[in-house]
């Protein structure tokens, strides 16, 4: 469903807070059809987030470690690789 979410699973060194916090973010976006956000939905979205962001962490934690790293790096470390 949301192709731009990159595999964080596997990665060297491992997925910094920041970039599940980046990845639950996208994911609430697409799911909830938010582009914007406003005094009605910000609630709504940061709880799920909070809660998407949690259940990654306990995820990528559980899941046995990867034997291939991924193809694909997440935005964050592309645009500090760019910098």
């Amino acid at each position: 469903m949301c192709r731009s979410i990159t595999v964080l699973r596997g990665l060297e060194p491992p997925a910094t807070e920041q970039e599940i916090y980046a990845a639950a973010q996208q994911y609430v976006r697409k799911v909830g059809g938010l582009s914007g956000l406003s005094s009605t939905t910000k609630p709504a979205f940061d709880k799920a987030v909070a809660a998407i962001a949690a259940a990654t962490t306990t995820l990528l934690a559980e899941l046995p470690e990867r034997r291939v790293p991924p193809s694909t790096e997440p935005p964050l470390r592309r645009l500090a690789a760019a910098d």
